[in-house]
């Protein structure tokens, strides 16, 4: 299929991004802090958390197949998509950011956080530093104690010439063989800005993730926990079962079978399925 057209895209991902969601912005120490909302505000609350260097938008596709009777939120965290840059970059800042999406949200009362990747970690250290504000968690694809693929050094902004350009330059990190090219053209549309002498991206190239192991975090947590694990991601199976040992009795561990690090891009309907499954059995 072209990436340049989403003429074969299925009808399930036609009408969920027919969904379009509210944008909203709140603040949290002096910096704005972007989100997306979708469904009602009556129904219980998950707060989606992307991973490093993507955005909201990455769950687009995504979150209305959740919100038939919740209200969703995807936040942006600072240095990410539509909210500000900082200085520096902390992962209880950005657990202190996931509140107050919430909150700026509608969401009233406890929620359920959903992260991936780097969000992984900063949905753990929400459910470390802000355990009685969740009826759960679950982390997707979070290695346990190397930095998550988002990890890297300070690098020059990048700017190109026009748009096709920089969309054509849209790639994941770690690499991964299947990209649903839909999918992909959507998210790339969402990641990109332009500037005076041409377009470039919205994460903070200055960004550097700040290095705070899972495994230190995971015994902290005292909510039910969730772990979905992709066959083709950065978590082989000996360990999944040793972040299984690092929770709680009462938590899951699921695998994807067939899907890389981003199941958002390559098997979207499992992810989808995955999450369903384990927000019913929460209650949430």
């Amino acid at each position: 299929m072209d990436f340049n057209s989403d003429a074969e895209a299925p009808s399930w991902f036609r009408t969920a991004l027919a969904q379009r969601p509210e944008h909203h912005d709140t603040t949290v120490d002096d910096g704005k802090v972007h989100l997306r909302c979708w469904g009602t505000e009556a129904g219980p609350g998950v707060v989606l958390v992307h991973g490093g260097s993507a955005h909201s938008g990455w769950w687009d596709h995504i979150a209305p197949l959740l919100a038939q009777d919740r209200r969703v939120v995807a936040v942006d965290l600072s240095g990410h998509g539509d909210s500000a840059a900082r200085e520096a970059y902390d992962i209880t800042l950005w657990a202190r950011e996931v509140v107050a999406a919430a909150e700026a949200g509608g969401i009233d009362g406890p929620f359920h956080v959903v992260g991936h990747s780097m969000g992984g970690w900063v949905t753990a250290q929400t459910g470390a530093e802000f355990g009685d504000r969740l009826t759960g968690l679950t982390i997707v694809d979070s290695p346990l104690n190397d930095q998550p693929p988002e990890d890297r050094q300070a690098r020059p902004v990048r700017v190109y010439p026009d748009r096709e350009t920089i969309l054509g330059r849209f790639r994941t990190l770690p690499p991964q063989d299947v990209l649903l090219p839909y999918i992909r053209r959507h998210i790339a549309e969402e990641s990109v800005r332009e500037v005076d002498d041409g377009w470039t991206w919205k994460f903070d190239p200055t960004l550097k993730v700040p290095h705070t192991p899972l495994r230190g975090i995971l015994p902290r947590i005292d909510r039910p926990t969730s772990f979905i694990r992709t066959e083709h991601g950065l978590v082989p199976p000996e360990m999944a079962r040793e972040i299984r040992s690092l929770l709680r009795p009462d938590s899951v561990l699921v695998d994807l079978p067939d899907a890389g690090h981003h199941p958002m891009l390559d098997r979207p309907l499992s992810l989808v399925t995955a999450l369903r499954t384990i927000l019913a059995a929460a209650g949430s």
